[in-house]
């Protein structure tokens, strides 16, 4: 059996560690948004865009944490990630290592991949309704 076909057969689980670990990190930027944990440079109201975006990502987070309405959670971050991106890094300047992009780029493509690829393993989303 070759490494690759091996290594096929846990591709649920490392798409559910890759789902549940990026979804905690995205939660993390919400909690920082919204309750100021961990204490950041968000601290302060929220309004309009700024209350959107980290309502979403506590929200949408804890959503796709728990893998559940995965695909279409998923495609709305994915969203939010690409307008953050040209809305709010882009401008700064065209290279992402240098405006501050990279995490909003990191995310979009990998909720872009949840889109389509599916929650994985250990996800509410794969119980069977009987």
């Amino acid at each position: 059996m070759k490494l690759s076909e091996s290594l096929a057969q846990y591709r649920p689980q490392a798409l559910g560690v890759l789902r549940i670990m990026t979804a905690l990190q995205f939660v993390e930027h919400g909690t920082q948004k919204l309750f100021n944990f961990p204490a950041g440079a968000h601290a302060g109201p929220l309004t309009g865009l700024a209350l959107t975006s980290s309502i979403l990502e506590f929200a949408g987070g804890a959503l796709l944490a728990l893998g559940l309405f995965t695909r279409p959670v998923a495609f709305l971050l994915c969203g939010e990630m690409a307008i953050a991106y040209f809305m709010a890094h882009m401008p700064r300047d065209f290279f992402p290592v240098n405006n501050g992009g990279d995490a909003a780029i990191s995310f979009c493509f990998i909720f872009l991949n949840l889109f389509f690829a599916g929650p994985g393993a250990f996800a509410l989303d794969n119980r069977r309704s009987t």
